[in-house]
């Protein structure tokens, strides 16, 4: 495997339902190991917690395809948060958007 790096910017596309923390257009940036606190709008332990497997191989270059996040090759792909929302929660489910960009050294 190549040894690339890629940085995560994750971007809350949809909410279905009620959200507590994210709002449209809120964005975590992730350069790994690291979530750059500074150009992260909020966290969320339930969202974070759904998307921790899958950050490590995005930000290696691993395909979204692969992973079953993106119908299409390309350097985007599509998460959700665990909530299902009601009837079942208070919450709601938040769809995002992942795309990186190839960091250079």
């Amino acid at each position: 495997m190549k040894d690339e790096k890629y940085r995560l910017t994750i971007t809350v596309k949809e909410i279905r339902g009620n959200c507590p923390v994210f709002k449209l257009g809120d964005k975590i940036v992730v350069e790994s190991p690291k979530i750059l606190v500074n150009k992260t709008d909020n966290l969320c332990i339930h969202a974070l917690g759904c998307m921790l497997s899958m950050l490590v191989p995005l930000s290696r270059g691993i395909s979204f395809k692969s992973l079953g996040l993106a119908k299409e090759e390309n350097e985007v792909g599509y998460m959700q948060c665990l909530d299902p929302g009601e009837p079942y929660t208070g919450g709601g489910t938040v769809i995002f958007e992942i795309k990186r960009e190839k960091m250079f050294k």
